[in-house]
């Protein structure tokens, strides 16, 4: 009796074992030993820094499988992806190793990619983006504490009068005790300007202390504002002038730029020349009455006839002025 009832407790502590070590295996593998194991993709990356087999994988915090397998191939690491088979993954998905904790435990995350975007194939290649290693990070950080350490040095090297040619403030110390006599006399000679510049000596003390000299200095400045606008006026209206000119309005612009008036003026000039010409070779009337004498000379001697005419019928009768007139003419 007691050797069964040994056996049956024996039995029971070999069940509750066997029960541990399931709890403790479906804790291990995420509960999926019996589910299907899914399809794989590849990822490959130049450095996976420290992503082991059966890391996890996450895409929005949600795992949807482990790393199968990691290897290096080509001089590049390359790691095995297990995907749930109920899990699509678009092509422009994105794969980053991620660090899970501060102990050093890394995993893969994978962006969700575009909706409706097509799916991988399995055993395609998913797109990675290196991420920042811990490590390179406190290793660069390390390295800037040495440039700050050496550069703080330097630094101190250069103040304190270490280096050869003493620090600066050494340097600092002799310039002033060197040029201390020509300091003194810079000083004084600015005090003296100072005071007659307070007292209203010289153009700069009259112009802080005379009220009148700065109101008469204000309204200079004021005419030359007005003559600069004055200016600016003129150069405008003289460049309007200029375009309009230029358009061929106005006498000008139609002198400039328009060809029937050009050629008007040529034929009046013509005309104006071959006039000029007659009247210097004798044609036509007016060119006799300037280049013939004898005309001119008739023409006095009919007008002296005239007078004598004239002259006679203020001394006769009417009937006998008008024989006279007569003779005289004829």
């Amino acid at each position: 009796m007691n050797n069964r009832l040994l056996t049956i407790r024996v039995g029971l502590f070999f069940l509750l074992g066997l029960a541990l070590l399931w709890v403790t295996y479906e804790s291990l593998s995420g509960g999926r030993v019996f589910r299907a194991k899914g399809y794989t993709l590849v990822a490959r990356f130049n450095n996976l820094k420290g992503l082991h087999d059966g890391d996890d994988i996450l895409m929005a915090g949600v795992r949807i499988g482990s790393v199968a397998r990691t290897r290096l191939a080509n001089g590049r690491a390359e790691a095995d992806l297990t995907i749930d088979p109920e899990i699509a993954i678009a092509d422009d998905a994105v794969a980053t190793i991620a660090q899970s904790s501060l102990l050093g435990t890394n995993h893969l995350e994978v962006t969700v990619g575009t909706p409706g975007a097509p799916r991988l194939p399995p055993k395609g290649e998913l797109k990675t983006r290196e991420s920042v290693d811990i490590n390179e990070v406190i290793a660069k950080i390390g390295s800037l504490g040495d440039r700050l350490d050496k550069l703080a040095t330097q630094i101190g090297d250069g103040l304190g009068g270490t280096g050869p040619g003493g620090g600066l403030f050494a340097r600092l110390d002799k310039l002033v005790t060197d040029n201390g006599p020509k300091l003194t006399e810079t000083i004084s000679n600015l005090q003296d300007i100072t005071a007659k510049i307070r007292e209203g000596n010289g153009t700069l003390g009259r112009l802080v202390n005379d009220p009148k000299l700065h109101d008469e200095l204000l309204a200079s400045i004021g005419e030359i504002k007005s003559a600069a606008g004055d200016a600016r006026t003129f150069i405008a209206d003289a460049r309007s002038v200029v375009d309009e000119v230029k358009s061929g309005k106005g006498a000008i612009g139609a002198l400039l730029y328009d060809e029937q008036t050009a050629a008007n003026i040529r034929t009046a000039m013509k005309n104006l020349r071959d006039v000029s010409d007659k009247l210097n070779s004798g044609q036509g009337t007016l060119g006799r009455l300037i280049s013939d004498d004898s005309l001119f000379r008739e023409a006095q001697g009919t007008l002296s006839k005239v007078n004598r005419a004239v002259d006679s019928l203020s001394d006769q009768g009417p009937i006998t002025a008008v024989g006279v007139a007569a003779q005289t003419l004829f």
